[in-house]
């Protein structure tokens, strides 16, 4: 029997778990008032605060650090590299502290694993956000100077795209598959034979979600940046964080933008763009796959809504069975990525640096 502990660092709360072989037998997730984190002007100023949490909540399961096997923490914002499982070094731990060029939470995780472990045990990233398997051609963006990046919802996505090929009795590597995460950001991936060879990245591609615009009309946007009107910091917020559903509809809950959808037509059609832009990525992501697709698989908070993946199905129905893995499932993804590399299901990848 394995037992690992995971962390993985929200923006305002921090879940951890603790893992015995594939079963959960603790989860905890402890909120963090805002109050508290402005204290620390930096992100990584958080470091002691979250790891003092983590060290609580592991002593109030009953546990200490050396009945861990492993440590498995969710991955930062590291370059560009292949899907798998990662030992977390010394390397790692500081490009994520002063290199990374994201200020992102998730760059945590390692580094507080890293100092939690001490060297007595190992700790493992698995499908980090930086995750990237495009194909040359996926990365032409129509300007040399701008090259198309592959960040997406990585783990959940790998994830349940191995639950759906557990249920097709194939190998995740044997299948064509497009998998859709629905969250405050939206991913649609393109995954051939186990690769993700072509992606949306959620903050500035693809379809428009609760918070962020998706893909816009450049020259529309370009009149906006140089029209006077607005800061650059102005139009980030505009574009990630107020855009999408909040823009429209002054919410990022898709629940309250069904209720509002049941009497108020603008609402309605409001949520049904949300849709159609969503499948018309999946189409196009059936495209580079040839049509030869074995599953679409939607997941992510919003796949919750039976009403809105209905609206998606409307459209994509004939392209490929689709499967329903609703939620997210990072936890799960940590600790089963760790135990495929303590039992040797897996090679254990050692990160090569910047």
């Amino acid at each position: 029997m394995h037992r690992i502990l995971v962390i993985n660092p929200g923006s305002t709360s921090t879940k951890i778990a603790v893992y015995e072989d594939e079963r959960c037998v603790f989860s905890e997730k402890v909120e963090h008032k805002i109050s508290d984190l402005e204290k620390y002007p930096q992100l990584m100023d958080q470091l002691s605060f979250r790891k003092g949490n983590i060290i609580e909540a592991i002593e109030k399961s009953g546990y200490k650090i050396t009945d861990f096997h492993a440590i498995a923490a969710r991955g930062g914002i590291l370059p560009p590299l292949e899907s798998g499982t990662y030992l977390v070094d010394e390397r790692m731990v500081h490009y994520l502290k002063y290199l990374s060029p994201v200020k992102h939470v998730s760059n945590l995780a390692a580094i507080i694993g890293y100092e939690l472990a001490n060297g007595t045990i190992p700790v493992y990233i698995t499908d980090p956000v930086s995750v990237d398997e495009m194909i040359p051609e996926a990365r032409f963006s129509g300007i040399p100077e701008i090259e198309r990046k592959s960040l997406l919802h990585a783990l959940n996505i790998r994830a349940v795209c191995r639950k759906v090929s557990h249920e097709l009795n194939k190998n995740y590597e044997e299948l064509n598959l497009v998998a859709v995460h629905l969250g405050g950001g939206i991913s649609v991936a393109a995954i051939r034979k186990g690769k993700i060879i072509d992606v949306n990245n959620a903050n500035d591609e693809g379809p428009f979600s609760p918070e962020r615009t998706g893909e816009l009309p450049v020259g529309d946007v370009a009149r906006m940046c140089f029209s006077g009107k607005y800061t650059r910091e102005e139009l980030k917020k505009k574009f990630i964080g107020k855009g999408g559903l909040v823009a429209y509809l002054g919410t990022n809950d898709l629940r309250e933008a069904l209720m509002k959808a049941k009497t108020d037509k603008k609402a309605n059609l409001v949520v049904e763009a949300m849709a159609y832009q969503i499948a018309k990525e999946i189409g196009g992501m059936c495209a580079i796959l040839c049509g030869s697709v074995d599953a679409i698989v939607l997941t992510g908070g919003m796949a919750h809504s039976k009403d809105f993946v209905d609206r998606i199905k409307a459209y994509i129905y004939r392209f490929a069975p689709i499967f329903v893995m609703a939620g997210e499932h990072e936890m799960e993804a940590l600790a089963l990525g760790a135990l495929r590399v303590l039992r040797k299901e897996e090679n254990l990848k050692i990160w090569g640096g910047a």
